[in-house]
């Protein structure tokens, strides 16, 4: 029996390690915490993401959870359209998931194939000539034959594999929250919800998470509310970053403010947007008769203004599963870096380039972006999101 080594227990590594279980191999995952357990926020995930998804077998459990996204449009801080609402084919309409639920299918799809170590600090991987890899955490190690390096931005395989690859700052934090339904403020039926709204170096998206009332006293329907901030995180506790907040934002169109005011300072989540400069130059590592591949965020964390974070990380398990099923371990872990370093590489740079997008500054240059985005299909913002949504699993 075939035995792999996953390190972390994010959504990308638990993706990965159901799916290796369910084709057989007998899977070890460490996670550095001592509990393994989500955000009480929400992902965005594109039709990529689903699909990739599908493949993996978790699309019946995707379905029960997921809410379809429609297109909110975009808007300036003034209230006036940028971009006006579009109807968006179910094909490639997006859909908004509770992280806890997600948490919960991926959990369910390990199997009993899987043994889950918690507290485990995976300080070293073994990646040494004609011997199978393996990884310590300075006192034991286990071997296997393939590792899979799932451990996040920042990853310390990714660190002794690919030096060279570094983790900076994107410029910006960003702050989230599930505002739940028995606290959400009620609106109008004219007044959409907020969409997407762009400012200079400021933005706001909010939608629904499930319908008002589906969800009884649960915590995991709701509006989920996103807020991104050119600058540093603010090291102040949840209120004052809150009072911040709506701050910030007090001038811009409903309902922003409601749902700055009804959001509970307990279940805001602040993130320094971080990434990697540059990517690593190979994500497979033949190693003896296996090998070593990175995976998620630990192989091309980006920021999320496209969304594509875990997408990405599910289109890595899907792809890595596939090619496992049909090639040998070392042929497979080089395919893997052959087909995931361009795709990363194209989806990476069209986020820079949102990036540079939204944080926009001056007049002359806003009025060049608003213009240039009055002329963009719909919700896409640009066909960047079009393109990285097109992705299709192996076959």
């Amino acid at each position: 029996m075939r035995s792999a080594v996953v390190v972390g227990a994010g959504v990308g590594g638990l993706a990965v390690a159901g799916a290796l279980a369910r084709s057989g191999w007998q899977v070890t995952l460490l996670e550095r915490a001592e509990r393994v357990r989500p955000e009480r926020t929400a992902v965005v995930l594109w039709p990529n993401g689903v699909r990739a998804l599908q493949a993996l077998g978790l699309g019946a459990g995707l379905a029960a959870i997921a809410t379809p996204l429609p297109d909110g449009g975009v808007r300036r801080p003034d209230g006036h359209w940028l971009v006006q609402p579009r109807p968006t084919p179910a094909d490639r309409m997006p859909v908004v998931v509770h992280r806890e639920d997600l948490h919960d299918a991926l959990i369910a799809g390990l199997g009993d194939r899987v043994e889950l170590r918690t507290g485990v600090t995976v300080r070293h991987v073994r990646v040494d000539p004609g011997e199978r890899p393996g990884v310590s955490d300075g006192r034991h190690t286990i071997e296997a034959d393939l590792v899979v390096a799932a451990d996040g931005t920042d990853s310390g395989i990714r660190r002794q594999l690919a030096p060279e690859s570094r983790v900076v700052s994107s410029g910006c934090a960003a702050w989230r929250a599930v505002i739940p339904w028995y606290q959400a403020p009620r609106l109008p039926d004219d007044q959409p919800l907020a969409g997407e709204i762009l400012g200079a170096g400021y933005r706001f998206v909010a939608t629904s998470l499930g319908e008002r009332g589906s969800s009884g006293g649960s915590t995991r329907g709701g509006i989920y509310w996103v807020a991104t901030a050119a600058g540093a995180p603010r090291p102040e506790p949840p209120e004052t970053q809150l009072a911040l907040l709506r701050r910030w934002y007090a001038d811009w169109p409903a309902p922003v403010g409601a749902l700055l005011d009804a959001t509970d300072p307990a279940d805001l989540v602040q993130q320094e947007v971080r990434e990697l400069r540059p990517l690593p130059r190979a994500y497979g590592f033949p190693v003896g008769p296996g090998g070593v591949v990175l995976l998620g965020d630990a192989a091309h964390a980006m920021p999320p203004h496209l969304g594509q974070g875990a997408c990405l990380a599910f289109e890595d398990a899907a792809t890595l599963a596939s090619l496992l099923r049909e090639a040998r371990l070392p042929d497979a872990v080089q395919a893997y870096d052959r087909v995931r370093r361009p795709r990363a590489a194209t989806v990476v740079r069209q986020t820079r380039r949102m990036s540079a997008v939204l944080q926009t500054r001056g007049r002359l240059a806003l009025r060049a972006r608003d213009a240039a985005l009055g002329t963009i299909n719909g919700r896409l913002l640009s066909s960047a999101a079009a393109s990285a949504a097109q992705w299709r699993p192996p076959t």
